[in-house]
């Protein structure tokens, strides 16, 4: 059976694939805004000086790091349901259930980015704001923060990546996702080869804007002081207009 160029560009038109890309990204970015938050907390859990709050942060990274994302999608979608009855309602969509399954997962991860960026920023800029009158909170929100979003953007960009892929887990909760929607297709008329290269396309398209956006919100977050730098003469010829 040879490749098909018709079926395959049938397929790169096929709403049902933009459909289902879309969903992969929404689930994707619901499930990273969930895990930025969650993880937030986590990490100042982590980096707190309270042992019950460090232990309580640690028991939640260790747990879901441990824990397939899989397992944890089916634990939400099928015994939850029978232990909680709201969650048995029609509003309890795969939808919903497959970002907070990967959410909670992530975080975890997440976490641990958060915490090493803030840990990367140097203390002693923290006492400078609170000498200066700042509240913990104003240090955090004007001094440590926009630091350590810097540090922690390459990585969580990453992360958002590999969620856009694992979003394809969420089909055996029933979501019709990119990759769902591919093998529907491959069930009906065993076209493999071109059904799997459409979705191939698109995730090489939704991984290629995402990795242009993630780079631009990058540059955004690049010190001036570095661009600055760059025009000031060096040292060892700083002097040379002077005293040559």
């Amino acid at each position: 059976m040879e490749f098909d160029v018709g079926i395959f560009l049938q397929q790169i038109v096929n709403p049902s694939y933009l459909s289902g890309a879309f969903l992969s990204v929404a689930v994707a970015v619901l499930s990273l805004v969930l895990a930025t938050v969650i993880g937030f907390v986590v990490a100042l859990g982590r980096t707190s000086r309270s042992r019950v709050a460090q232990g309580a942060a640690g028991l939640y990274t260790w747990f879901f790091r441990a824990i397939p994302a899989l397992l944890v999608l089916l634990i939400i979608w099928n015994a939850l349901p029978q232990l909680f009855p709201v969650l048995r309602q029609e509003w309890f969509s795969p939808f919903i259930a497959a970002f907070i399954g990967l959410g909670v997962v992530e975080a975890a991860f997440m976490a641990e980015i958060i915490r090493s960026a803030l840990l990367s920023v140097d203390e002693g800029q923290a006492l400078a704001g609170r000498a200066l009158g700042m509240s913990p909170a104003k240090v955090m929100l004007k001094v440590i923060l926009p630091q350590a979003i810097r540090i922690a953007l390459p990585p969580t960009g990453n992360e958002f990546i590999g969620l856009v892929k694992f979003s394809s887990l969420a089909s055996v909760i029933s979501l019709q996702e990119l990759l769902t929607t591919a093998q529907v297709g491959v069930n009906i008329t065993f076209r493999y080869a071109e059904y799997y290269a459409a979705a191939i396309v698109y995730y090489l398209i939704i991984v290629s804007l995402l990795t242009l956006v993630q780079s631009q919100v990058e540059k955004k977050f690049v010190w001036t002081s570095r661009t600055r730098s760059k025009k000031l003469p060096r040292p060892e010829t700083a002097g040379q207009g002077v005293f040559s």
